[in-house]
């Protein structure tokens, strides 16, 4: 059972005359909506949530939450299906496994993260091709959707086949141990771990996911959420789109929230060293016209892979509407 992040874990609202004082042009309720459950991954795709949540702006839209952080995006995807969590981030190919397997809703795309997910090998190696990873132990973390585009997608297009490689499961946080104790050669993996790799010189970049994907990162809910709090939803969104205007307009801000947040973690990681990492995340909730053609495509490879049962009914596991909504 997955635990609230410790500290503050419940936040409550600020009245609408609050949010006057503080100069802002939306009004505020002047009382708490209902919680919301937010599942978040502690790699980088999680820290624009990890934002949300350190930035105050719930709770000047009304909103309370209880937080429940996770290695990776499938595992929030789990909880979700499991109705433990009621929305989270996680990528396509989760957010289509989750549709499958409980019926969970895109209610919007907050970011692109196919610079942040590389194929890292051993520096003491000297490989800079996938195809060379033939034979080779790749830490991976299967099951989730940087695990699955590497082993439905690259690897192919590479002339590796399964069996043609030794997969090595395992959590993204533990791989960059992994490398440097020499236990695996190579790993599938996301920010900010490359980089800490790169710079301990423990391993370099072979490719990454963005010529092949780029990687979408969904904000999903579950449909009784939906249905139950549909103005809670598009206050929610709203305050991400607030969390898009940090990211363009106080950067700093937003990277001294993040930043802290891996040092109070013990990372040890020069500022200049995680400002490469949060570079590489494209934030920008909205709702892109072009996702259902990329989702189609991604369902069929993992229909194709018997992954999940059937192609999702798009109407049904994409929801812009919410997302219209806040934007109006």
């Amino acid at each position: 059972m997955t635990r609230p992040h410790s500290g503050m874990t419940r936040r409550f609202c600020l009245t609408a005359a609050g949010g006057l004082a503080l100069g802002l042009l939306d009004s505020y309720p002047s009382f708490a909506l209902e919680k919301i459950r937010q599942g978040y991954q502690t790699n980088i795709w999680g820290m624009p949530t990890y934002y949300l949540l350190r930035s105050g702006l719930l709770e000047r839209r009304g909103i309370e939450f209880e937080e429940f952080p996770v290695p990776s995006g499938n595992l929030t995807m789990q909880q979700m299906v499991a109705r433990q969590v009621d929305v989270g981030t996680y990528a396509g190919q989760s957010m289509i496994l989750g549709h499958d397997k409980g019926a969970l809703v895109g209610i919007a795309q907050i970011e692109l993260v196919g610079k942040t997910t590389r194929v890292m090998a051993r520096k003491d190696l000297n490989i800079t091709s996938v195809a060379q990873l033939k034979g080779r132990k790749i830490a991976n973390q299967t099951g989730s959707s940087i695990g699955n585009v590497f082993v439905d997608t690259i690897a192919p297009m590479h002339g590796l086949r399964k069996g043609d490689y030794q997969e090595v499961r395992m959590d993204v946080n533990n791989m960059v141990a992994a490398m440097a104790a020499k236990t695996v050669d190579a790993m599938v993996n996301v920010e900010p771990y490359n980089v800490i790799a790169e710079t301990d010189g423990i391993a370099t970049e072979i490719m990454d996911f963005e010529a092949v994907d780029k990687m979408p990162l969904f904000m999903a809910a579950t449909p009784e959420f939906l249905q139950k709090n549909p103005d809670v939803v598009v206050a929610y969104l709203k305050a991400w789109l607030d969390v898009g205007r940090d990211f363009k307009t106080m950067p700093d801000k937003v990277a001294d929230v993040i930043f802290g947040f891996y040092a109070d973690k013990g990372y040890k990681m020069a500022r200049d060293t995680f400002q490469k990492a949060l570079s590489r995340v494209e934030v920008n909730p909205g709702f892109p016209g072009d996702l259902k053609p990329y989702m189609q495509e991604q369902a069929e490879i993992l229909l194709k892979a018997r992954i999940i049962s059937a192609i999702p009914d798009w109407s049904k596991a994409l929801r812009p509407d919410f997302m219209a909504k806040a934007q109006a």
